[in-house]
């Protein structure tokens, strides 16, 4: 049974509350570090702690309670100036704040927390009576006794990052010597720590005893983190309104039925109709966009987690890190900030970790110590862009090329022929692994074929631009919201399939005297490019009774192509309809047309999947191209 019985509302608000004010802590805590006598921010962190202190006394949280208290009296006397805060201070307080998330973590369990790290309280402690704080000892590295192809979710192919960094700088990574004479890298050390655990970040499991989940603390924390949404009363007093006009307007074509069922057919009548008909459209297409913004969340709550993510990784590996955010105000849809959270905390590890040198490095290279990474979001038309940029040592395609040929992925036939871009993308492969340990450090053991899935799973694509010696880009797209999904409609016969159109590059007709085989299969060379041409109804399994007439030139991250289709239906914002109990392969949903018909729309990605031999003709097409 939960130890909050009876308290569910009160412990979910708590926790929602009480999570974003830790991470508004955190910010001003790297923020402090840079400007140590910033009274604003020693005031604003105090009182944090101080609110925090109060929500855990109304549940009763003892340990919770005794963590915040000593945390604020800290910070009390460093705003009364009867302390200097140290770099080894400021760690204790790190620590500090770590320990009152994971407690956030048992409270989200039904449980009550357990007394925090004997270490930290002592340095709390200490720090009050004026003692300087002792060092935590370093934490065991237990080597993983996984599989090498199995990452820390159990899904093959996790890339070997320690391998990639080698292979690009040249240069190995620091390994530390380990106990029971393993060799662990530095990066692998940094990724079993405590310090810069995912479990730090809210998504901890009970691992003490009785930190079992009780079924009610699942239930909290399950609304806490899905079911809820913070949303603007201006927003919704419009979306009111809205439906105050449609019901007026309902009210006029009711009376108006009324006058027509009646034999009153004149031409004021039928005009009236038809403003009314046209208002009630334009209402309805308002209140739509309206119910979409409620939905959308500005991205800075998701980005404000991240500055101290990249602080603590970074004092780890003893670099000096600063991590710029811009576009905070940035609005995504909720569903979509959530499935954001892993890609984004991967990729900004992986640039503290791997993309940026060390300060001696730096110096030797001319640049200054400090190292900048900077994540930001815009809004591009009804698109969405977020950059993670570093300013680190940077990819090199070349030996990139080199380590996919290496492994055995590519040949040096088909390496030869790979432009800079295709060669960057590489990275993205499963079976760039070598690894022989599991490793966190770029985000619950995500790797970067994982990333990309998940960014894929959002309609959106990402993009690498790197230069050795300046550092690297990646650039993520996204749809605007996931419930509305611009589509190109398509005809094989009289059949309508809706294809997202954010794949959709052009549309061509097919002359099929300038089709050409290159390896058995149909190709056509559009502006130089030769693409391999695809009947949808082949992707479908359906019988070929005629050859295409259209072509939709289609491009995803992985390939470019033509897909034959026999006509057109028009562009439509389809409402997309998820198939909950049957989904269909290479189904991602339906969609209801303005003539009541419903229609399919496909997952492009699952059905080339099942057809990936019809598009294994790179090598031919490339040589091909060369005399195109």
């Amino acid at each position: 049974m939960s130890d909050f019985a009876g308290m569910e509302d009160l412990l979910q608000d708590f926790l929602q509350e009480a999570s974003d004010l830790l991470s508004d802590v955190d910010n001003k805590l790297v923020d402090l570090e840079k400007t140590p006598d910033d009274r604003g921010l020693l005031n604003d962190i105090f009182r944090g702690f101080h609110t925090i202190k109060g929500g855990a006394g109304f549940l009763n949280a003892t340990e919770l309670v005794t963590l915040c208290h000593l945390t604020e009296n800290l910070f009390d006397r460093l705003r009364n100036a009867e302390l200097g805060l140290t770099p080894e201070l400021m760690d204790t307080i790190m620590a500090a704040t770590k320990g009152v998330r994971d407690m956030f973590g048992e409270l989200a369990q039904g449980v009550q927390p357990h007394p925090a790290d004997t270490q930290v309280i002592a340095n709390l402690k200490g720090a009050l009576s004026g003692e300087a704080p002792v060092a935590a000892p370093a934490p065991a590295v237990v080597p993983s006794q996984q599989p090498a192809a199995a990452t820390a979710q159990g899904k093959p192919g996790e890339p070997d990052w320690n391998a990639l960094h080698a292979a690009v700088t040249g240069q190995p990574v620091a390994a530390v010597p380990a106990a029971q004479g393993e060799v662990i890298t530095k990066a692998e050390v940094v990724a079993q720590s405590p310090e810069v655990s995912p479990s730090v970040y809210g998504r901890r499991t009970a691992d003490k005893p009785g930190g079992g989940a009780a079924p009610v603390g699942r239930r909290v924390e399950e609304r806490a983190r899905e079911n809820t949404i913070r949303v603007d009363t201006s927003r919704l007093d419009q979306v009111l309104n809205l439906s105050g006009e449609i019901g007026l307007t309902k009210n006029r074509l009711t009376s108006l039925r009324a006058d027509i069922l009646a034999g009153k057919r004149d031409s004021e009548t039928l005009h009236a109709l038809d403003q009314a008909v046209s208002q009630l459209d334009l209402l309805v297409s308002d209140l739509q966009n309206s119910v979409m913004k409620t939905r959308m969340q500005p991205i800075g709550r998701l980005f404000q987690k991240y500055p101290r993510i990249a602080r603590d990784l970074a004092r780890q590996l003893g670099k000096d890190v600063e991590l710029v955010l811009a576009g905070e105000e940035t609005e995504v849809d909720k569903t979509m900030i959530e499935d954001l959270a892993d890609p984004l905390i991967h990729l900004i590890r992986n640039a503290v970790d791997h993309g940026v040198e060390m300060p001696a490095e730096r110096r030797a290279g001319g640049k200054p110590e400090k190292s900048l990474v900077r994540l930001e979001a815009r809004q591009e038309g009804d698109h969405i862009v977020l950059i993670i940029a570093d300013d680190g040592r940077g990819m090199s395609a070349e030996r990139i090329r080199a380590k996919a040929v290496e492994k055995g992925l590519i040949s040096e036939e088909e390496a030869n022929t790979l432009d800079e871009r295709q060669s960057l993308n590489l990275i993205f492969l499963p079976g760039f692994s070598t690894k022989t340990q599991i490793s966190d450090v770029s985000g619950r053991g995500v790797g970067m074929d994982v990333v990309k899935t998940n960014i894929q799973k959002l309609n959106g694509s990402i993009d690498i631009r790197s230069e050795p010696g300046k550092g690297s880009v990646f650039i993520i797209y996204l749809p605007l919201t996931l419930a509305i999904l611009p589509v190109l409609l398509v005809l094989l016969g009289d059949q309508p399939f809706a294809l997202p159109l954010s794949l959709v590059r052009e549309i061509l007709p097919i002359e099929h005297d300038k089709i050409q085989e290159v390896g058995g299969k149909e190709t056509l060379v559009v502006r130089g490019e030769v693409l391999p041409v695809i009947s949808l109804a082949r992707l479908l399994g359906w019988p070929l009774e005629r050859h295409p007439e259209y072509g939709v030139f289609m491009q995803t991250a992985e390939r470019s192509f033509i897909l034959g289709v026999d006509s057109f239906a028009g562009r439509d914002d389809a409402v997309i309809k998820s198939l909950e109990d049957f989904r269909p392969r290479g189904v991602a949903g339906v969609t209801t047309l303005s003539n009541g018909q419903i229609v399919l729309i496909l997952d492009m990605k699952e059905l080339l999947s099942d057809v990936s031999q019809h598009l294994d003709v790179d090598r031919g097409m490339r040589a091909l191209a060369a005399f195109a």
